[in-house]
């Protein structure tokens, strides 16, 4: 069983936090993603910085902004994580954008994220007829989840069609909008019972928007748990050692 069920499998709320390769310094990759699981994050969504993340808000963008004038590219990444598993027991997923690792060799970039003990993919700007005719053989080969996004405006075929294609989770987009901004949960609600109503194979967790203790709590009425993303980056930004204002964060979230 892959890391990301079995962490579905405790049945608790999941707390998922994106964190940014390379920010807010270039090593502060492992340093970021320890402070995170030892602070009680249950998965860390590694950002792979790029030049025109199209579904990232300002927050995000300026993050991958920093990253890559840090040095952050990806051989740098896969250097970082080569030791990752010595330190990090919860599932890692990457999320970034199909043109860089397109030019790493979609292959080859799989091959290296599964060596590191990367546990799966999230890619949205990856077409699904793409995905079914030419990537998915290669993910399965290298045992990576791939995650799809659903947003309020999927309809309920495509939306089954993406769980039935979809592993480890379903991503709940909670507006059509980008990370980072306000959303308003009464509508958010909606969305995700009607989601429940789908049976779903995959648990669901819900990103965009979640940001403190309140819409983390919101959000899990109706899913498996959350995604915080910018209020995360936002905070570790001018920090000088990530651990404390991590706990911190994590805490005033979960207690």
């Amino acid at each position: 069983m892959s890391r990301l069920s079995e962490t579905f499998k405790s049945g608790k709320k999941i707390l998922n936090i994106y964190c940014t390769a390379g920010y807010p310094k270039l090593d502060s990759t492992l340093s970021v993603m320890k402070a995170l699981q030892e602070s009680g994050t249950d998965i860390i969504e590694l950002g792979m910085p790029y030049s025109d993340p199209l579904a990232d808000g300002e927050t995000i963008q300026k993050s991958s902004s920093i990253a890559i004038e840090n040095g952050m590219n990806m051989h740098v990444l896969f250097d970082q994580l080569k030791d990752m598993r010595n330190e990090i027991s919860i599932p890692v997923v990457l999320m970034g954008y199909m043109n860089p690792v397109l030019q790493y060799g979609f292959e080859n970039f799989c091959k290296h994220a599964a060596e590191v003990g990367i546990d799966g993919l999230i890619l949205p700007d990856l077409p699904q007829h793409e995905f079914e005719k030419t990537y998915k053989s290669i993910l399965e080969k290298y045992n990576l989840d791939f995650i799809f996004l659903v947003t309020p405006e999927t309809s309920e075929e495509r939306i089954k069609k993406l769980d039935e294609l979809s592993s480890g989770f379903l991503y709940a987009v909670s507006s059509s909008s980008t990370t980072g901004g306000e959303k308003d949960f009464e509508a958010v609600e909606r969305y995700l019972q009607k989601l429940q109503t789908y049976n779903l194979k995959n648990p669901v967790l819900v990103g965009f928007g979640i940001k403190d203790k309140k819409t983390f709590n919101d959000a899990c009425k109706y899913a498996n748990g959350a995604i915080i993303g910018s209020a995360y980056v936002k905070i570790i930004q001018h920090a000088q050692t990530p651990e404390v204002i991590t706990k911190s964060f994590i805490q005033s979230i979960l207690n």
